[in-house]
């Protein structure tokens, strides 16, 4: 309604003309008015719009005045704004005006790649991540707990892949040391108040488990290096328990935690963030428990090793497996060493 009335008001004066002339006919074709009415009136309403025609000239008139003066000033401004920059960078040795210029370069560069540095990955798509960090990788670094996922998925698949295309690969793995019981108890404590059950294995996390996965992931080290000659493999053992893995291949460094469903972060390589992760990866591994994994050469493994051989191979390396551990749990050891569950399907 208000722009009806807004609409009217500007228009008045062809509004009021208009229902004149609209009134003036009908009561002309029903003879209600003389014919002489009737002409006054018409010339009446050819003298309205030729106000009105006059009015909206002098208005067309004015507004593209206005305009002109308008686009007028803002050119004058902008040759004024142009003329005095030139001015101030002629005044500037050459030589500093590029240097001006490569230094405001190289700040967007960087800020243009810092915006980038971690992707932030749903628990969801880790797996999908892993999958692309595995391929045509070079070589793998894992830094965690007993390196049950690098055992279960990882190391064979890049062995997989390596032996199919006929090439080196080069493995590295930092795990607690699973001769520690206390280190062993705390790490097994903090796994089950995450999974008070059974976790995607159907085991519960105790001591006896904790040592087992980690004993397991140091025998499929060696497992996988007889009988892969292209293996280069390098293990340690941490005397401190983290709550996070770091996998690092030739393209991604990967972060996550052990809960599944935690986001994982991820840095490609090329950004400054890698090399970053690259070097403490590194520092830690040097200042881990080094384990002989080239002792394991003097020790046979068949594809399906024995309980003795398992025994033997633990011996040479000096890991020495607890005195409290049966056949039975010897067998355990082989079992998630060569046939291990995936955790995460």
């Amino acid at each position: 309604m208000k722009r009806i009335i807004s609409w009217l008001a500007d228009n008045a004066d062809a509004v009021i003309g208009l229902t004149i002339a609209i009134v003036a006919s009908v009561l002309g074709i029903i003879n209600l008015v003389p014919a002489y009415v009737i002409a006054n009136v018409t010339v009446l309403m050819l003298a309205t719009l030729a106000f009105i025609a006059l009015r909206d000239r002098h208005r067309s008139e004015a507004a593209a005045r206005q305009i002109e003066v308008s686009v007028t000033g803002a050119h004058a401004e902008v040759l004024d704004l142009f003329s005095r920059t030139k001015r101030v960078l002629d005044a500037m040795p050459e030589a500093v005006r590029f240097d001006e210029w490569q230094d405001t370069l190289a700040r967007l560069r960087t800020a243009l790649t810092h915006a980038s540095l971690v992707q932030v990955v749903p628990g969801a798509e880790i797996r999908h991540v892993h999958t692309l960090a595995r391929l045509k990788t070079d070589r793998w670094v894992f830094k965690g707990g007993t390196g049950t996922y690098l055992r279960a998925v990882t190391l064979p698949d890049c062995v997989d892949s390596a032996r199919k295309e006929h090439r080196p690969i080069e493995v590295q793995f930092e795990i607690i040391d699973p001769t520690d019981r206390d280190l062993c108890g705390r790490y097994a404590a903090f796994r089950a108040s995450l999974e008070p059950g059974p976790d995607g294995t159907g085991e519960y996390w105790t001591i006896d488990r904790t040592r087992k996965e980690a004993f397991a992931t140091i025998f499929a080290a060696c497992w996988h290096r007889q009988h892969f000659t292209l293996l280069k493999i390098a293990g340690g053992l941490s005397q401190v328990m983290t709550t996070f893995r770091t996998d690092m291949s030739s393209s991604h460094v990967i972060i996550t935690q052990e809960s599944s469903t935690s986001p994982a972060l991820v840095v490609e390589a090329g950004k400054p963030h890698y090399s970053a992760y690259e070097q403490e990866l590194q520092s830690s591994f040097d200042q881990a428990r080094p384990v002989p994994l080239g002792l394991a050469r003097e020790v046979s493994l068949s594809d399906e090793p024995t309980v003795d051989e398992t025994r033997r191979l633990f011996a040479r390396l000096g890991v020495a497996l607890p005195s409290t551990f049966t056949d039975r749990d010897v067998s355990d050891i082989i079992a998630k060493a060569l046939r291990p569950r995936n955790p995460y399907q």
